[in-house]
């Protein structure tokens, strides 16, 4: 995953660069930078590691030296940006969110003019070096973003900084969100519309899927108006977005607690409390608690004034025991007690096992649990979602092709994937006995929508059904 932040304002801008990108640290561990324009001294970006430390720590040095009245910044889950490009266009910064499923297809077709593009080193060409060398096929950048919306097959949001302004161009259809947020004598645009509003900017808008914008400090102004379909990602509610998000005016955190209230309704468990995995969890079992009457308790804390990330050193004999480090319990709210756990997903189910397991240890009787949405049977197509390397990774897939004795259509995965049949019953319940759960019970597909509370047709649920 990945998010970003950009503003165009009348003053130097490198504060709210910095604390506005700082905001989007939930959604990347590897790198980040920031790239600012000076009329008077032009461009400069820098780019920093971050996998054992905060945005913050590292850009520290950057806050103070940087100056510019126009900037951008990011944190990304893979590939080094934002970088900054000279070309026709003139020059230019340039940062992306977003995933592309025929990257070696555009990449053989832009070398025909016979460029040339610098390789990663995990032996890939960077994302967003490939979307800049899109755009440059064209003679301006409308016409050069509006091409790479058209050609990338997948998903692709960006921010691009120049001379002039901060465009801003939603992906096609979407699946990830820019808004926009003014204060006097400024701009600024944001994967999360929570990361501007300590900087003193109110929300204008939410850019439409395919829109494309520009920003200056007086002004945003549309330059290539929406589409009319949309299909943005059902899990920016369920797992990765901030509590205080909001994404086409629906709260993250009302979301969750709405969609635990849905899974308490269909659900006969009778714990003795319930208990959400920290963080995104959280907010999901308080619904629960709330509609069922059930007490709700912190049966284990995370420990975050070291551990406030996905923090993994590199010592590769003790990661098991590391992984949960960070999770302290709390006996006297286990030890006995029948317990309810919400979480936003079983992706793996490692993690979730070794909770389970954890909890037990520490005096459970019973554990049962209730994911925040449906079973993910097929792996995403559209967003660089790094908690799963591989849709085979899956704990579904695992189950079905031990169910099947093999590899299996997408037919099949579907008949799974339907939570009224019984291959979908069956597949719950081998997965419940393969991780150890006293009970296990997933949020049905229609309720998780429902509490999402907008067209269902406009949300996409690719990960859950197959359906695009």
């Amino acid at each position: 995953m990945g998010g970003f932040f950009g503003v165009t304002s009348k003053e130097d801008c490198v504060f709210d660069v910095f604390f506005g990108t700082d905001y989007h640290s939930h959604l990347g561990t590897r790198r980040a930078g920031m790239a600012v324009y000076d009329p008077k001294d032009g461009f400069e970006k820098s780019i920093h590691k971050i996998d054992n430390a905060p945005f913050r720590t590292k850009f520290d040095k950057e806050a103070n030296t940087m100056h510019g009245v126009y900037g951008i910044g990011c944190i990304s889950d893979y590939e080094a940006q934002p970088i900054l490009v000279k070309s026709h266009h003139g020059s230019f910064a340039i940062t992306t969110v977003g995933k592309i499923n025929n990257a070696q297809e555009i990449i053989d077709k832009i070398m025909e003019g016979r460029t040339h593009f610098f390789v990663m080193s995990n032996g890939e060409i960077n994302a967003t070096e490939l979307v800049a060398a899109i755009i440059n096929q064209k003679d301006n950048f409308i016409d050069g973003i509006r091409y790479a919306q058209e050609i990338i097959d997948g998903s692709m949001s960006m921010l691009i900084l120049t001379e002039k302004g901060v465009y801003c161009a939603r992906d096609k259809f979407g699946r990830t969100p820019i808004v926009i947020g003014k204060k006097d004598g400024a701009h600024c645009a944001a994967f999360e519309s929570f990361s501007f509003l300590n900087l003193g900017y109110t929300i204008e808008r939410e850019l439409g899927p395919g829109e494309i914008a520009v920003i200056t400090p007086d002004a945003l102004k549309t330059l290539v108006p929406p589409g009319d379909k949309m299909k943005i990602c059902t899990f920016l509610w369920i797992y990765y977005g901030y509590p205080s998000s909001v994404y086409e005016g629906v709260s993250v955190e009302e979301m969750r607690m709405r969609n635990g209230e849905y899974l308490a309704r269909r659900d006969e468990a009778n714990p003795d409390t319930v208990a959400g995995v920290p963080d995104s969890g959280t907010a999901h079992a308080v619904g629960y608690a709330n509609e069922s009457g059930i007490p709700f308790s912190r049966p284990f804390i995370k420990y975050t004034p070291t551990w406030p990330r996905s923090f993994m050193p590199t010592i590769q004999s003790k990661r098991n025991l590391i992984a949960k480090m960070k999770l302290l319990p709390v006996k006297e709210l286990i030890e006995d007690k029948s317990l309810l756990l919400i979480d936003d997903s079983i992706v793996r189910g490692t993690q979730l096992r070794e909770t389970t397991e954890y909890l037990f240890e520490n005096g459970a009787k019973e554990v049962h649990i209730r994911p925040a949405c449906p079973p993910l049977v097929f792996g995403c197509k559209y967003i660089n979602f790094s908690r799963s390397n591989s849709e085979m990774e899956l704990i579904t897939r695992v189950v079905i092709e031990e169910l099947e004795g093999g590899e299996v259509s997408e037919e099949t995965l579907r008949e799974y994937a339907d939570f009224n049949s019984e291959k979908y019953e069956k597949m719950v319940q081998k997965i419940g006995e393969k991780l150890k759960f006293t009970s296990l019970r997933f949020q049905r597909l229609d309720d998780m929508l429902d509490a999402v509370g907008i067209d269902h047709d406009k949300m996409c649920t690719y990960c859950w059904n197959g359906r695009e």
